[in-house]
């Protein structure tokens, strides 16, 4: 496909590595981009240590899909920013790669991520092994181009129903065709983990902006995801239903949302997120 490792390719070059074990990478966010969200930074390292699970494993299955036990955010992205990827494989084999990973900008943490499970699944059914192979071949010599990535469309989010300061409800319409279908993957298109998270944030976001517990004008943001697993694949053109439900900020300031989403009456996805004021988010 033509937007194949250019739509949805989240690492440039591959700088260190020791197979198997541990890597380093890099990708330079556009800077014609309008946004670059947090959760494409956490998608960026969970591509590198993709590509250190598949190269260890001969290409013959990829990890699709997963759980996070813990994600924390740190600064925000900014278009044109370098970031600098760093993965550590605690296991990996036939079934299952186990990772921890973060992302940073100007020695600054953007996101770390602890504990993150992917399950494997067999290359053919999503990619093209040779493909696949040449392309890790060229992150670990030269690199790729960079700047290529085009970006990801806004969200098709509507809101069903709100109830003051508890819960909120929403669809999200997946788009039946995207760029980033070429490339996520080119022979199952598959809504990506990330990118429902960053629909769910900013639901949530919404939801405690106008809960009453913060100050208005308050400016807020996630902070950490404490837990999320995916439990099905979202194909292009699926309507998925967003669930969170809200609890009263805790003594330290931040407020705990339990997130769910559904397609069809079919949970997919489920975690939960933390929220917080900063006086520092722009």
């Amino acid at each position: 496909m033509d937007g194949h490792f250019r739509a949805f390719s989240l690492v440039d070059r591959i700088t260190q590595l020791q197979a198997g074990k541990r890597a380093e990478g890099r990708f330079l966010v556009p800077a014609h981009l309008s946004r670059f969200s947090s959760c494409l930074a956490t998608e960026a390292a969970g591509q590198l240590a993709a590509w250190v699970a598949m190269a260890e494993l001969g290409f013959e299955v990829r990890p699709v899909a997963g759980v996070a036990a813990d994600l924390r955010f740190g600064a925000v992205v900014r278009p044109g920013q370098m970031l600098d990827l760093a993965v550590e494989i605690d296991s990996c084999d036939k079934q299952t790669v186990n990772y921890s990973a973060r992302a940073s900008a100007n020695g600054v943490t953007i996101i770390e991520l602890e504990r993150s499970a992917g399950p494997m699944l067999p290359m053919e059914s999503f990619d093209a092994p040779d493909a696949m192979r040449s392309r890790y071949e060229l992150l670990c010599g030269l690199g790729a181009p960079a700047g290529q990535f085009p970006g990801v469309p806004e969200h098709d989010i509507e809101i069903i129903e709100d109830v003051h300061g508890k819960s909120s409800r929403a669809a999200l319409r997946v788009p039946r065709e995207a760029p980033f279908f070429s490339d996520h993957f080119p022979r199952r298109p598959v809504f990506p983990g990330t990118m429902l998270l960053d629909a769910h944030i900013q639901v949530t976001l919404a939801a405690a902006e106008h809960s009453g517990y913060w100050s208005t004008g308050a400016r807020l943001r996630a902070t950490r995801v404490p837990n999320m697993k995916l439990r099905a694949f979202i194909a292009p053109g699926d309507i998925v239903e967003l669930q969170v439900d809200l609890a009263p900020p805790g003594d330290n300031g931040a407020m705990m949302a339990k997130t769910s989403a559904y397609v069809n009456g079919k949970q997919v996805a489920m975690g939960s997120l933390e929220i917080a004021a900063h006086e520092d988010n722009p």
